[in-house]
């Protein structure tokens, strides 16, 4: 069956692999960008399958226009991909705040604008999908990396809440969280904010250089990854949550083993914060 995409950030890493994934598969895709030449060039080389959109997802009007010139162009729309966004790396002491804003603006509410813009459509064919590239730094952290894991723990819970709004619609919600993948996230894509405060330097400092001297070499494969999502939409009870590589998948059993030896650990504490005659 031939699915309709919108995916956000196309030009590099896994929008791009995903794009150019489903429209050798016959799919149609349409796809934003940063900039026109780069839309243009997508439209050409597709053809009619694949529409190329100047959209940055932190300005809304845009995102709006997207949406619906998307949606004019293919007809309707199956798949909505929100990958567009970037890693601000560094202590959360020395990133500033308007860094820490720009931050939530692209992973946070860029997500939401496309949500909010596509929801209408899809409530109105009682089906769809939406996939958040979120990332394993969506269920588990690291220290170099408060600011960036505070924005996708975000996405993760409107992920999760958002499935249970439009589950009952026909309309299916997946927090994809890829590990580390041979793509520029850890390279151009991210702001690395540099540890002057010594302190941090044995976990925040260690954790950035070993960020930017593994990249290029990490073990993911975004095609692999591209495959992964493509096959994703085509189950019949996809899951809400995908970790994708093997770091993912590691780190998502551990955090979530250690969390619920935690909270047994500690449930008598818990559980007498209630009134006594509280079931």
């Amino acid at each position: 069956m031939i699915k309709n995409w919108f995916i956000t950030g196309v030009s590099t890493g896994f929008g791009k692999h995903l794009a150019e994934l489903a429209l050798q598969k016959g799919d149609k895709v349409a796809g934003t960008f940063r900039e026109q030449g780069q839309a243009d060039e997508f439209s050409q080389k597709w053809g009619p399958n694949g529409t190329g959109l100047v959209a940055d997802v932190t300005n809304e009007s845009q995102i709006n226009e997207a949406i619906a010139a998307a949606i004019d162009q293919l007809g309707h729309l199956d798949v909505v991909v929100n990958n567009a966004g970037y890693g601000s790396l560094g202590a959360i002491e020395e990133i500033n705040e308007a860094e820490v804003q720009r931050q939530f603006d692209s992973n946070v509410f860029g997500p939401l604008r496309v949500i909010r813009a596509v929801l209408p459509h899809l409530r109105a064919r009682k089906s769809g999908h939406i996939i958040n590239v979120t990332s394993i730094g969506g269920l588990t952290t690291f220290p170099s990396a408060g600011i960036y894991h505070g924005s996708k723990f975000a996405l993760e819970g409107i992920g999760e809440s958002l499935a249970k709004q439009v589950g009952p619609l026909g309309i299916r919600v997946t927090n994809v969280e890829p590990s580390g993948f041979r793509t520029d996230w850890a390279g151009r894509s991210a702001t690395y904010t540099k540890v002057t405060i010594a302190d941090y330097e044995p976990t925040v400092g260690k954790a950035l250089e070993l960020s930017q001297q593994n990249s290029g070499k990490q073990a993911g494969d975004p095609q692999r990854a591209a495959q992964a999502m493509y096959d994703l939409v085509r189950m019949d009870n996809p899951p809400l949550h995908l970790p994708l590589g093997k770091m993912a998948v590691r780190e998502a059993l551990t955090k979530f083993t250690d969390l619920k030896t935690e909270i047994e650990s500690y449930a008598h504490i818990g559980n007498a914060a209630d009134f006594p005659e509280a079931g």
